[in-house]
């Protein structure tokens, strides 16, 4: 059965500001849009979107999600660089596409970036000790299914901080307000699938 490894489109290693700030430009650059249309459309301030496209900021994650929300795509499409693949059969390793994308204490590994055809992305996240993130609602009909499988974190939903430890799951809303915390002394581990309803997650 064919099948593909880690890498199986390999480019060369880009440092994350450097894949956000391209990201940024070609997306505008798609959309042709200026950067006050771009402000108006994410809620990010106009000099902070030029300031990451100039390499000179690292936004926080919520800042990522506020910025995929208003181009109508996927977290991953800012991550990585991934072209859609048609093997029988794709095998991946955390370890070798984790990164610390943002100036959070978490780190995320795009098990499964974003395609299209499936709708959905797949990503683990380390929530460092200390970790605390309220996220803004993301584009209508986002779903999040979140399973923890190392340690144990909180996560908000209506108001409400909900304590979950390894192998408990839960699926909620992911367009509502929501958060996630680990004021533990360990690192918590988190595999986060993200669906995406039509036609947001586009890219």
């Amino acid at each position: 059965m064919p099948h593909s490894a880690d890498s199986p489109n390999p480019r060369p290693p880009a440092a994350p500001g450097d894949r956000l700030a391209r990201r940024l430009r070609a997306m505008r650059k798609e959309r042709a849009w200026s950067l006050d249309r771009a402000a108006a459309e994410t809620g990010v301030s106009k000099a902070m979107l030029g300031q990451i496209e100039r390499g000179e900021s690292s936004p926080t994650v919520a800042c990522l999600w506020k910025i995929a929300t208003g181009f109508q795509c996927s977290l991953s499409g800012f991550l990585v660089e991934w072209e859609p693949q048609t093997s029988d059969a794709l095998f991946r390793t955390a370890d070798s596409v984790r990164d610390r994308p943002a100036s959070d204490d978490m780190l995320v590994a795009p098990l499964f970036p974003f395609e299209k055809r499936f709708g959905f992305e797949w990503l683990e996240l380390t929530l460092l000790p200390g970790y605390v993130r309220q996220s803004e609602p993301h584009a209508p009909g986002v779903t999040e299914h979140l399973a923890v499988v190392q340690g144990a974190m909180e996560v908000c939903l209506a108001g409400e901080w909900k304590a979950l430890k390894a192998g408990e799951a839960v699926r909620f809303a992911g367009d509502r307000a929501h958060g996630y915390r680990n004021l533990n002394a360990d690192k918590a581990v988190c595999h986060n699938l993200i669906h995406y309803a039509a036609p947001a997650g586009a890219a």
